[in-house]
């Protein structure tokens, strides 16, 4: 292989990124802050994203009539079953678009939950759309431990002696979908392309560490044009991407799309899906961490389970085991 990836895999997992970078495993903590959406709100649309039911992709313990704290705990205490060993976590805002306030209400909340003492550091999924310069202004001194002078945290350290951080771990993923304006325009995202390209670059500009969200099998985009996609992707200055195939989720608006056009929807087999993906991971530039590939609906949101009930842990070593069979790697077609 031309690239030296972690763990001697493929590609570029992200799977002990944080024990790499920070000495120790840092599990996000999942939290509903309240918020809302710009096009749920009549800001700029009505409804939602046509795929989307928020309820399906977050935890029990996360649900908006809870404290930050509260929220906290209870996560801390459900991821302790499988991570015994983890002491540090990080305050992971989700549901919906977390960005979506006044600066002085997202101030409160983001330092709210960097008073938890097990809380090293805040990730913030939001749209392009709901970041302006003044609220990256203030991400950035909170990176750079000047929005939050006093507050300090010991972590394990890359070399094992203990690290003091006196500024917390800030992260931004954004919610892109599509490359394609017509896509965006189909699933009323309420955004454009460009949109998202200038909050990604408005970020970087700042050097807050950043992500990227992206949905594979959207409504009217064939096989080639997700492939075709990778350029863009690879033009961002992002660290990480996630890909999830679209699962039509009971309720939505989607829903009834895919019923009245199945014809407009690329459905893959798992088989399929994992091979189109190694085609994808060729043309991805190979210093992108890949943070997902595919996600889990709990079978009550779906009519169907075509893949049936995989985990995450069978789909990477079928990822694994594919590009192994294939004798290929991320960013070998660049």
């Amino acid at each position: 292989m031309g690239f030296d990836f972690p763990q001697g895999k493929r590609y570029n997992s992200f799977v002990g990124y944080f024990k790499q970078k920070y000495g120790e495993r840092l599990q996000k903590i999942v939290l509903d802050a309240g918020f809302t959406c710009p096009n749920r709100d009549g800001r700029v649309g009505r409804g939602g994203c046509t795929y989307c039911d928020n309820a399906a992709f977050h935890p029990a313990y996360s649900t908006a009539g809870k404290s930050l704290h509260q929220q906290m705990d209870e996560g801390i205490e459900f991821h302790k079953v499988r991570y015994r060993t983890t002491e540090h976590y990080l305050a992971y805002f989700q549901s919906f678009s977390n960005t979506y306030a006044p600066l002085e209400r997202l101030r409160e909340l983001y330092v709210e939950a960097l008073r938890h003492p097990a809380v090293v550091g805040i990730v913030i999924g939001t749209r392009p759309d709901c970041v302006d310069e003044q609220k990256l202004d203030f991400l950035a001194d909170l990176a750079g431990g000047r929005a939050l002078p006093s507050w300090t945290r010991t972590l394990e350290g890359a070399d094992g002696q203990g690290c003091e951080r006196k500024a917390p771990v800030v992260i931004i993923e954004y919610g892109i979908e599509s490359c394609y304006d017509d896509t965006l325009l189909r699933i009323n995202r309420g955004h454009d392309f460009e949109t998202a390209r200038k909050a990604v670059m408005m970020t970087a500009a700042r050097g807050i560490d950043m992500g990227a969200h992206f949905i594979l099998g959207l409504p009217g985009e064939s096989r080639q044009m997700m492939l075709d996609s990778c350029s863009l992707i690879n033009s961002l200055p992002i660290r990480s991407a996630k890909f999830h195939q679209l699962q039509i989720v009971k309720g939505t608006r989607i829903e009834q799309e895919f019923a009245a056009h199945p014809e407009d929807f690329v459905q893959f087999t798992l088989d399929e899906y994992v091979d189109f993906f190694v085609d994808m991971l060729e043309r991805l530039r190979p210093d992108l961490y890949i943070e997902r590939f595919a996600g889990e609906v709990p079978p009550r949101f779906v009519n169907s389970t075509p893949w049936g009930l995989i985990r995450n842990v069978e789909l990477l070593r079928l990822l694994d085991k594919r590009l192994k069979e294939r004798d290929t790697f991320q960013g070998r077609l660049l």
